[in-house]
C-alpha cells in the first residue's frame, strides 16, 4: 500500500510540475518547478519502485544511489542554471517584494 502512495505522490508532483513548466512566466519561476518536479517526483517515484520490484538487493541499493545522486545534482545543476541565466541577463518578470509589506 505504501508503494502505491508513493507512485501517486511522485505522478502528482510530476503533473503539477510540468503545468508549472507551461505556465510560469519567466525562467526562474519554470526553473523552480522543474527543479521539484524532478527532485520529488523522481524521487518518491524511485523509492516505490524499490518497494515494488522483485529483484536482487544489488538492484535496489543502485536505486538508492540514484535517488541520492539526484537529490544531491539536482538543485546543484538547478541552481548553475539560474546563475547562468542572471549572469547572461536574464530579469525575472515577476518581483516579489516581502519586506515592503512590513515597511510602508
Amino acid at each position: 500500500m505504501i508503494e502505491i502512495i508513493f507512485m501517486l505522490f511522485g505522478e502528482a508532483v510530476m503533473v503539477f510540475g510540468a503545468l508549472g513548466i507551461l505556465r510560469f512566466p519567466d525562467v526562474y519561476t519554470c526553473l523552480h518547478a522543474a527543479t521539484k518536479c524532478d527532485t520529488g517526483g523522481a524521487m518518491s517515484i524511485i523509492l516505490a519502485l524499490i518497494l515494488i520490484m522483485d529483484a536482487p538487493a544489488v538492484v535496489r541499493a543502485k536505486f538508492l544511489v540514484l535517488a541520492f545522486l539526484i537529490a544531491m545534482i539536482n538543485p546543484m545543476v538547478s541552481h548553475a542554471i539560474a546563475r547562468g541565466a542572471y549572469k547572461y541577463g536574464v530579469k525575472p518578470k515577476v518581483v516579489v517584494d516581502m519586506y515592503a509589506w512590513d515597511n510602508p
